[in-house]
């Protein structure tokens, strides 16, 4: 595996390539990261992951300093993945001035959910995958991204992203990966202590009866609000700070309307760390 930390030390690695697949990460890599790689590996001819902690997509008072690093790690198991070339920019590699030119995502889908708790987070998000995707995919006639679905509503941003700018990437999500006891696998997972990791995987079932109940409702519309409303409680009461647990139709993340493909989306806190996760219903 190649090592790279500059944009055109990146171009210089993919010159060859026509087809590269692409692994976009922040690292403390965890077997859902190593899925995707191997998801993208049969996709293209040159299997590319980043690893780059994104200080745009961290509002002041997150996690952006102690963010979990673990690059011995993360080298060693995307090698082990048969991944080609791996692109690990320092912070002046990627933004060697003061990034002023940013990417506005569509508040439509940008201003909800995620984006009302974390203002500002998708232009982060758009602006460092925009600059990801120029200095993997410039010159090249087509390529393949492949994103989590774990991270539903960015996954949603940026595929919009990709088709309102006419990019030559073909957007895969990968499903997510899960413990056995049901927890979505997520690099903050790291954060929780054992009776938090116990307790954690109550987020994915209140999603699931929350769906359940979605799909048993013979009047959504009018249903949705007190659906949702005891899914919250039912997890506030087991001691969880929840910012919102919802269904919403799949295409855009609006309120449903009859006959719509839904997913059911939450995030809440445990403790001091913040989990999000997601069902397709």
């Amino acid at each position: 595996m190649l090592i790279v930390r500059t944009i055109d030390e990146l171009r210089q690695a993919l010159a060859h390539a026509q087809r590269p697949a692409f692994v976009p990460t922040m690292g403390n890599l965890h077997t859902g990261h190593i899925a995707l790689v191997h998801q993208a590996k049969p996709l293209g001819d040159c299997t590319v992951a980043s690893i780059f902690v994104n200080r745009l997509q961290f509002l002041p008072h997150e996690d952006f300093d102690s963010y979990p690093r673990t690059w011995d790690a993360d080298c060693k198991a995307l090698q082990e993945a048969g991944c080609d070339v791996l692109f690990a920019p320092r912070e002046r590699d990627l933004y060697p001035q003061p990034q002023t030119f940013k990417v506005q995502a569509d508040p439509a889908m940008a201003d909800l959910l995620e984006g009302q708790f974390r203002p500002g987070f998708f232009t982060g998000v758009c602006t460092v995958v925009m600059k990801l995707f120029l200095a993997v995919f410039t010159g090249k006639a087509a390529g393949v991204a492949v994103f989590g679905k774990k991270d539903y509503q960015q996954l949603m941003v940026v595929r919009q992203m990709v088709s309102q700018f006419a990019l030559p990437i073909d957007l895969v999500g990968g499903e997510t990966c899960r413990a056995a006891d049901g927890l979505a696998l997520s690099s903050r997972n790291g954060y929780l202590s054992e009776a938090q990791r116990s307790e954690a995987v109550q987020l994915a079932r209140a999603l699931r009866a929350l769906g359940d109940a979605a799909l048993a409702s013979t009047n959504l519309t009018a249903d949705l609000p007190a659906l949702e409303d005891q899914a919250a409680q039912a997890l506030r009461a087991r001691g969880w700070q929840v910012d919102y647990l919802t269904v919403r139709r799949r295409a855009d993340l609006q309120p449903p309307q009859p006959g719509d493909a839904l997913v059911a989306l939450g995030a809440a806190r445990l403790g001091s760390t913040r989990l999000i996760d997601n069902l397709e219903i």
